[in-house]
């Protein structure tokens, strides 16, 4: 990985982290505040505890992405310590997935009249959970490639002894 990707990847992460921060905070003011009267139409309170959860999955997601990305520049990412940051990144990602689940179970009493709304919401929430299939798809790659870099050194060592 160049260092311009890895530059301008970092850059992109420290924003969207960022963005979270700054949405989080704003929800917790809300909520503090007191001050948004609810009208009825849909309960706020608990679409701001989930906005404010979605934001601490996709911290965590970024965070591990950051690590995996410093472990790619070093050159020790086929290594058995990857796998705690891809296993974060899967579990931010059906978290995520699962808090979208509550969104539209929220949402639904309002959308009797076009229930497709609610169907629609509920494939994305699957497409979430396909999103955190590929990273375990990938996560299995890694684990192919790790053993294969084990065994590539045990013949390497064996080799050694040979010569």
């Amino acid at each position: 990985m160049g260092k311009l990707a890895v530059h301008a990847l970092r850059a992109v992460l420290v924003v969207v982290l960022a963005g979270t921060v700054f949405v989080q905070a704003l929800m917790v003011w809300v909520l503090a505040s007191g001050s948004d009267p609810e009208d009825g139409s849909l309960p706020l309170t608990p679409l701001r505890v989930i906005t404010i959860l979605g934001m601490v999955s996709v911290q965590v997601a970024l965070v591990s992405v950051w690590r995996l990305v410093t472990m790619v520049r070093r050159g020790t990412v086929f290594s058995h310590a990857a796998f705690r940051y891809v296993d974060a990144v899967i579990g931010a990602i059906v978290a995520a997935a699962l808090l979208w689940f509550a969104v539209t179970a929220l949402n639904a009493p309002g959308q009797r009249a076009d229930p497709g709304v609610t169907v629609i919401m509920g494939g994305v929430g699957l497409a979430i959970l396909g999103v955190a299939l590929i990273v375990l798809v990938l996560r299995m790659l890694l684990a192919q490639a790790v053993a294969r870099d084990v065994e590539a050194a045990q013949m390497q060592a064996e080799l050694d002894e040979v010569i």
